[in-house]
């Protein structure tokens, strides 16, 4: 078992240094062995279906699933059932810098509130202190367990105090601080001394010790010739997890009647403003389970489908200005970046939301004219979640947990949600 960021003991339990990834292999090869599981594979979802879209229109907010887009046909399907659940992971890729996958754009949290469902906490955004900086490599995180074994985070050489530790000048917990105290200061000293990145050493270490607690690390690196056995690690903060979302109960019910959350589109209440290391797939599990036990003790309770409108293209044409698309989605990442990252003040959020109208205006308007690509589905999820997480930061008037602005740098006694209803 290991340590991270803020634990006072080991209490995790990994597979080397690449335990999500066992995780996510184990679950397809299980899923993939049951013949009662179907994975579709290649398809988009654009939105959820619910009562609004049934040939005989209701506006009781019931989902019976999704519309998708269909990579292979290039074609939306309607994929229906009794129950849905959205597990699609947050939205890191609303920032420049993140450590989520390419399709962590925040689509089901961007569904769910076109569907109805309120929103919780968005402004909560997770920021890892130690992704890798090259400008060849992007995404690759370096664990927080490097720092829970030994590592140092150090200044480089050629500064002022180059080659000295710096978190003990921040918290006495020093590099085993939570993930916002490191991530702040990192982005401090970054900013004081204008550097672009700061060291993670941890080559103090024997070197058969770094090898077998981080093989992943070490051949990845390696392969840039970086030997983290003989020397330290460029790392910079990154966009680590979504911590608000959708609201939940502890059934993995959302607001809307037929539809579940679980992950890192939810928000449970579980992580509150700062999620603790490797909570992550701890609530995925928990309330995955949870969301598949309700669903199975109340099956016979929910109605079948009704019959659902298909998608209508008939007033659309192929899209003639791609770039649009590829412009505003670089301009989305780069402006919440800048003014809706780690250190905030209200001025900053003000020019997001300044610029966000005005691309909403653009997008909607693509949106409505041309047929749905992946790339158009994606911005306009990204646009509107980037939205919800300014109006948030906007709506809470005090620094707390993940939140930091200078304009309010005090804590206010009492600790509330950040509630957002469509």
């Amino acid at each position: 078992m290991t340590r991270e960021g803020g634990h006072s003991h080991r209490r995790i339990i990994h597979v080397d240094d690449a335990t999500g990834h066992a995780v996510q292999v184990a679950l397809l090869k299980a899923a993939r062995a049951n013949p009662n599981i179907t994975l579709m594979e290649d398809m988009v979802a654009i939105d959820l279906i619910t009562s609004r879209h049934g040939e005989r229109y209701s506006g009781a907010g019931h989902v019976w699933g999704v519309y998708a887009f269909n990579k292979a046909t290039g074609h939306v399907d309607a994929l229906l059932g009794r129950a849905t659940i959205l597990c699609t992971g947050g939205a890191g890729r609303t920032y420049l810098f993140s450590t989520a996958p390419r399709g962590a754009t925040g689509d089901g949290i961007a569904m769910a509130w076109r569907a109805g469902c309120r929103v919780s906490n968005m402004e909560m955004n997770q920021f890892h202190p130690t992704c890798l900086y090259n400008l060849e490599v992007k995404n690759f995180l370096i664990t927080e367990a490097v720092r829970g074994e030994g590592g140092h985070l150090k200044l480089p050489p050629g500064v002022p105090g180059g080659g000295e530790r710096f978190m003990p000048r921040f918290d006495p917990r020093e590099e085993l601080a939570p993930r916002d105290v490191v991530a702040r200061a990192i982005d401090h000293e970054i900013k004081r001394l204008g550097l672009d990145y700061v060291h993670l050493d941890i080559s103090h270490k024997p070197p058969e010790f770094v090898k077998h607690h981080f093989p992943t690390i070490y051949a990845r690196l390696l392969d840039l010739d970086i030997d983290i056995t003989k020397e330290p690690i460029p790392v910079v903060p990154a966009q680590h997890y979504t911590c608000g979302g959708v609201v939940i109960d502890l059934d993995g019910r959302t607001d809307l009647p037929g539809l579940y959350a679980a992950g890192e589109v939810s928000e449970s209440g579980l992580h509150g403003a700062n999620r603790l290391a490797s909570n992550s797939l701890l609530e995925c599990f928990v309330f995955g389970e949870a969301a598949a036990k309700h669903i199975r003790a109340n099956w016979d309770d929910l109605p079948a489908p009704p019959p659902i409108r298909p998608w209508d293209e008939s007033r659309v044409t192929n899209g003639d200005e791609e770039v649009i698309v590829q412009h505003n989605w670089k301009e989305i990442r780069r402006f919440m970046w800048d003014y809706v990252g780690i250190v905030r003040t209200t001025k900053r959020l003000e020019r997001a939301q300044h610029r966000i109208d005005l691309l909403a205006r653009e997008v909607d308007d693509y949106y409505g004219n041309f047929r749905v690509t992946p790339d158009l589905i994606e911005l306009r999820n990204l646009l509107e979640v980037a939205r919800l997480v300014v109006r948030s930061a906007l709506h809470r008037k005090e620094s707390r947990g993940l939140h930091y602005t200078l304009d309010y740098p005090d804590m206010l006694d009492a600790a509330v949600d950040t509630v957002l209803a469509p």
